[in-house]
């Protein structure tokens, strides 16, 4: 059996999961605080057929080799932390991150996730929290008789309640990793920390590397729907061209199968 089959159907499995990621991407558009994916592919095996420098005469060595490839696989995909469009939404509990950093997130069972999705909304019971209810870290809360609340670029989080006096109840923390993209997608625009992603490092936004807190605003996905269209053309032709390589290899034999008959 000819070698083209399986190296092109190993092609146009990679196209199948490129396109798989530019349909998330695609689907992810409005998605707040969303950062966009891109497939990494690696080339498989060769088949050695003939060394480099193989003595082919007496005192002639070849230049080069002579290898066959086996096709490509999917090795990795990473998150692009590149920044998305800051949108104002004039609500004071909606902020964004301007530079490096995450938001911390207390699971129900105590874990630790992060997001870059700051749309803040205040609970029953007057504690600062995600818009799917989880408490952000660390804990802010008395905010129960606040008229109005202002988040400050440092974090700190200001309440001026009905008699019209002010304090300020807490202040906001971010949390940067050595490598994000190691950071493990957990759904529900939450990320998790992984061996690849290196410990959280946290501290006061502005300062040490993490960017400030901009109140009113919030970050839009960073995926481009220019790119990922051109993306997604890419893939179809090179899966087209792929399915091709098989049919030119069927075709190949049966010619040869036709040869006598």
């Amino acid at each position: 059996m000819l070698r083209a089959f399986s190296t092109a159907a190993t092609g146009m499995t990679a196209q199948q999961m490129m396109v798989d990621i530019i349909s998330n991407n695609l689907a992810n558009i409005n998605t707040t605080g969303f950062k966009r994916s891109q497939i990494n592919f690696q080339d498989l095996v060769y088949v050695n057929m003939q060394e480099s420098g193989t003595e082919v005469a007496s005192g002639v060595v070849a230049p080069t080799g002579l290898e066959i490839g086996s096709g490509v696989r999917a090795a990795s995909t990473t998150k692009v932390f590149s920044a998305g469009e800051l949108e104002n939404t004039g609500n004071n509990l909606d902020i964004a991150i301007g530079g490096d950093g995450f938001f911390q997130v207390v699971m129900p069972n105590g874990e630790l996730r992060y997001t870059r999705d700051g749309a803040l909304q205040v609970n029953g019971n007057g504690e600062l929290v995600t818009s799917q209810g989880y408490a952000i870290e660390p804990s802010i809360s008395g905010l129960s008789d606040a008229v109005e609340i202002t988040i400050q670029k440092d974090g700190g989080v200001n309440v001026t309640d009905s008699s019209g006096s002010q304090s300020v109840v807490g202040n906001i923390q971010l949390a940067r990793f050595p490598n994000p993209a190691g950071l493990s997608s957990e759904g529900d625009n939450l990320l998790a920390e992984t061996i690849a992603s290196g410990s959280a490092i946290t501290g006061t936004p502005g300062e040490n590397g993490l960017g400030s807190i901009q109140s009113g605003f919030l970050e839009k996905s960073n995926v481009q729907m220019v790119k990922e269209l051109v993306n997604l053309i890419t893939a179809q032709r090179a899966y087209e061209i792929n399915s091709r390589a098989i049919r030119a290899g069927d075709d190949m034999l049966r010619t040869a199968n036709s040869i006598g008959t």
